[in-house]
């Protein structure tokens, strides 16, 4: 059997008979196992009746927003770190596999328990325990909303930049398992910036800290880092303390059209090539934009500006330096072919851009086609050539592709819509689509993942996107920390 046809086969044993989101089913798994009564006599112990559920009551907890699901024996909601010990000090004992879930709101079926056993739900670890505005820091559980952070930290004039379009859904726990970024992730990097400690639980039950709430901190290994994205196979995170910034007094934004996506794309380019560093750049091409606009007709019929494709541009900084930024970028994409460009200078204004953005994705599902979300990033100098190369795909495959995201870093959200997933030439098809997508990426020394991490959608490629030996030596960390195997298994280690 070739790479190929093995790719094929991991990625079907991942969805085969998944015929839509609205009816789930479970994915077959080799090694599932009755979970011993013993095991649950003791699991009912550590958590009352309202903190645990089975049956078709846990089903939900067994899907993000990718195609697939598995029935958990269990979902466990624990409310301290000494819950979660004790269950992983059970778990291991017992050798049930355990998979931690954040807001459940992930694009490649991370958190699907596709060996049964234990969803681990952090849901209602949903406390700020402190924000510090002497030392910029907060410290948060793992089940708080992100957008409930930032609304926290803007009320003492403090700023967390990570901002996922999910933030009024996704938690920190799972920002930090897919170190999460944002369209802001240009100026102010992603969610490992913002992480000065935590405290996780490993397999087996062990409280471990690392980090703490200093700012500089070179005390041995990264083990922070370490953590942060490892998509919950290494330990459960039950604190994280993060870095605080000094609120920007203003902000201001420009919403663009453009007549094509590379003149867009050009003109992003342009704007750094002039020494601007906005907060945020991001793009949207034709199919996207349509669709944004037929979502929104009823409601705001003219937010979106005219055009084949968009940019946004969000600038923050002093009242009197962010309107001269605005204007120079207004005047540099303007000479670059921009059909209309609206420009804001008010909270509200620039909300209101934004809320074009926060729709894309909703606005792409409700055209009926399945989305295939694949988040790739490429190196800044491929943002043209990686928005004309998805437009081949296009036309190659005849799907629509839809290309929105985050430009100004190179990580471009190239969607794939496609029509009935049951449909096995329409799958041949998608599947022969999106290998070729990632290869070239890997070309270009490009990731197949940004944002979204590998989960199941992207195991087929795992093998690709490193090389042999990274692979190893991550595989040897996770059987350092989890030895047995039962911290999120069926995954990429």
């Amino acid at each position: 059997m070739n790479q190929t046809q093995k790719n094929k086969t991991l990625l079907n044993s991942a969805i085969t008979l998944l015929s839509s989101v609205e009816k789930p089913a479970k994915i077959p798994t080799t090694n599932s196992k009755e979970i011993p009564n013993a095991f649950l006599r003791e699991l009912k112990k550590i958590f009352p009746d309202n903190d645990i559920l089975f049956g078709k009551e846990a089903l939900p907890y067994g899907r993000d927003r990718w195609f697939a699901s598995a029935q958990p024996a269990a979902v466990v909601f624990p409310r301290s770190t000494e819950q979660v010990s004790s269950l992983l000090k059970l778990a291991a004992n017992y050798r049930v596999p355990v998979t931690p879930r954040g807001g459940g709101v992930g694009y490649v079926g991370g958190c699907v328990p596709v060996h049964g056993g234990i969803v681990l739900s952090t849901e209602r670890m949903d406390k700020i325990l402190e924000i510090s505005k002497t030392d910029f820091i907060a410290v948060v559980q793992p089940g708080i909303k992100t957008a409930e952070v930032q609304r926290r930290a803007i009320r003492r004039g403090l700023f967390y930049p990570p901002d996922p379009a999910s933030l009024n859904e996704s938690t920190i726990g799972g920002n930090i398992a897919t170190n999460a970024g944002g369209p802001r992730c240009l100026k102010y990097g992603v969610t490992r910036h913002y992480l000065l400690g935590l405290e996780v639980v490993l397999m087996g039950g062990k409280i471990l800290r690392v980090g703490g709430r200093t700012h500089k901190n070179k005390t041995g290994l990264d083990l922070v880092g370490l953590f942060t994205g490892s998509e919950g196979l290494l330990g459960v995170i039950t604190e994280a303390t993060l870095r605080l910034l000094p609120l920007p007094p203003f902000r201001g934004a420009i919403c663009a059209g453009f007549p094509n996506i590379r003149s867009a794309a050009l003109a992003i380019q342009k704007v750094f090539y002039n020494g601007l560093l906005p907060a945020a750049a991001e793009i949207a091409d034709k199919f996207t934009l349509q669709s944004a606009r037929n979502f929104l007709k009823l409601k705001k019929p003219n937010l979106l500006p005219s055009g084949d494709a968009c940019v946004i541009f969000e600038v923050d900084g002093q009242k009197e330096t962010v309107p001269l930024e605005l204007k120079k970028i207004g005047q540099i994409i303007q000479g670059l072919g921009a059909i209309e460009t609206r420009f804001a200078l008010s909270q509200a204004a620039c909300n209101e851009i934004w809320e074009i953005r926060r729709t894309f994705s909703d606005s792409l599902k409700a055209t009926g086609l399945r989305k295939l979300n694949e988040d790739v990033t490429v190196p800044r100098g491929k943002i043209v050539d990686l928005v004309l190369f998805a437009q081949k795909i296009q036309k190659k495959y005849d799907f629509p592709v839809a290309c929105f995201g985050h430009a100004g870093d190179g990580n471009i959200h190239v969607n794939i819509m496609v029509g009935d997933w049951t449909d096995e030439k329409i799958r041949s098809k998608a599947e022969a689509a999106l290998d070729e997508l990632f290869n070239q990426v890997l070309a270009w020394q490009g990731v197949i993942t940004g944002e979204h991490g590998i989960g199941l959608a992207k195991l087929p490629w795992w093998p690709k996107a490193l090389s042999k030996e990274t692979r190893a030596t991550q595989i040897a960390i996770k059987k350092t920390l989890d030895p047995l195997g039962l911290l999120n298994p069926g995954k990429f280690l």
